[in-house]
């Protein structure tokens, strides 16, 4: 049992992978992705793209109908948002509310249908800037995303 769980960490070690930046990502996905982490990476990235242009219908074509988003908010537990129409609807809000909202990738990590990116959400408050440091954790259906779970920071 002992060498099952020291197997298991070193395939974990070896099949997660991590992207700085867009031209790491491209060079690495012809080399040594697995073609489920490829998808996964290029799904979260559109996803992320459509986020920062404020795009709800690019956004929303880019989740299943079943889809399901935890917010960050209300703190400890956030709120669960499920399927397509209560979802678009949270988006076309905080877009309202938030029209500077912006979204860097730090790092972003895939494994098959899995991924994790380490974020920085900035915003614009009355003139003032702000942000928030966090995490998502997405996994991705036939191409498109399925779960969206956001953590942040303090």
């Amino acid at each position: 049992m002992k060498h099952l769980k020291w197997i298991f960490f070193i395939f974990l070690s070896f099949s997660f992978f991590s992207f700085k930046s867009p031209s790491l990502y491209k060079e690495a996905t012809m080399q040594d992705i697995d073609s489920t982490s490829v998808v996964t990476l290029e799904v979260v990235n559109r996803f992320n793209e459509a986020f920062n242009k404020h795009d709800v219908d690019a956004i929303m074509n880019l989740m299943t109908e079943d889809c399901i988003f935890e917010n960050t908010r209300p703190v400890p537990d956030g709120e669960r948002i499920v399927g397509q129409e209560k979802v678009r609807t949270f988006w076309e809000e905080l877009f309202k509310r938030s029209p500077h909202a912006q979204f860097e990738a730090e790092e972003i990590f895939a494994a098959g249908d899995r991924c994790v990116v380490r974020w920085i959400y900035t915003w614009i408050k009355d003139g003032k800037k702000g942000h928030v440091r966090g995490v998502d954790i997405f996994k991705i259906h036939k191409g498109k995303v399925a779960e969206k779970f956001s953590y942040v920071k303090g």
